[in-house]
């Protein structure tokens, strides 16, 4: 099984959700998103898969988030994208893409809905 997980190694739930892929015997691709930022294409990719969709990608929590207004709910899933793309600190992390569809695994055992 091919697992992919966007990866901030500063965050305790990122380090937390890559250990237990590796307990679930699975060593993943790990993308350090902030070194190496999604682009627009790549998102779109990503949401195309589900069941997470542009909201479910975005960190809310971030300051930028709020300074952006996207935390408005007449924000569409586009201009969510958009910022995403363009500030790769919006990303809410960890994501994790499987064959069974991608999310953002916050909590750390959502990862396990993934897994086989």
């Amino acid at each position: 099984m091919t697992v992919t997980v966007y990866h901030n190694p500063a965050c305790g739930t990122s380090r937390s959700v890559l250990e237990l892929v590796r307990q679930a015997g699975i060593e993943p691709e790990i993308i350090l998103y902030l070194k190496t930022p999604l682009s627009r294409a790549d998102l779109d990719a990503l949401v195309s898969q589900g069941p997470a969709t542009a909201r479910d990608l975005l960190r809310s929590k971030e300051k930028l988030c709020a300074e952006l207004g996207l935390d408005k709910p007449d924000v569409t899933d586009s201009q969510i994208l958009d910022a995403i793309a363009a500030h790769p600190i919006l990303l809410n992390r960890p994501v994790v893409a499987t064959p069974r569809g991608i999310k953002a695994c916050r909590p750390a055992d959502t990862v396990l809905s993934l897994l086989p």
